[in-house]
């Protein structure tokens, strides 16, 4: 096989239509927009505009809140910290700090700390010392004979 003979599989890479090239093209004269009006024209940024009448979005009350000093938390599951002890990217017996779980890539960055729940199964005595953890993730920590110490109790609980 050389350069000049690869193609891509067929039906992968479709045509885009020609628009506004003579009649032949199925797409001619007003290409495909029709005849006069505010969305025949270019430049046109309707959104959600009602004609005049008062859009749907300002008839509509406000509600809700987004508390500005909220936390956000890292979440890491149980499952995934099995899965992390299984591959040799955690070792089992050290104790596993939120900068352990950084470095092994279980979580990405700590935001305002990391928070364990209990999704998944724990098999592994773990050694765990985190932000927040759920009391079900608690639970299933201390019952496979591990132990979860949790620094600072997230408002959430």
């Amino acid at each position: 096989m050389k350069l000049n003979e690869l193609r891509d599989n067929p039906g992968a890479a479709k045509k885009s239509k020609r628009v506004a090239r003579g009649p032949g093209s199925g797409k001619g004269k007003t290409a495909g927009r029709g005849i006069k009006g505010q969305k025949s024209r270019s430049g046109v940024a309707i959104g959600g505009y009602e004609g005049g009448q008062m859009p749907l979005y300002r008839r509509l009350p406000k509600r809700g809140f987004t508390k500005p000093n909220a936390k956000s938390f890292a979440v890491v599951n149980l499952g995934q910290l099995q899965a992390f002890v299984d591959a040799g990217k955690l070792d089992a017996k050290a104790e596993i700090t939120e900068d352990v779980l950084v470095a092994s890539g279980v979580v990405r960055r700590k935001l305002d700390g990391v928070r364990v729940l209990a999704k998944g199964e724990i098999k592994a005595k773990l050694k765990l010392a985190v932000t927040g953890a759920s009391k079900a993730a608690i639970e299933a920590v201390e019952k496979a004979g591990g132990s979860l110490s949790v620094a600072t109790v997230a408002a959430a609980e």
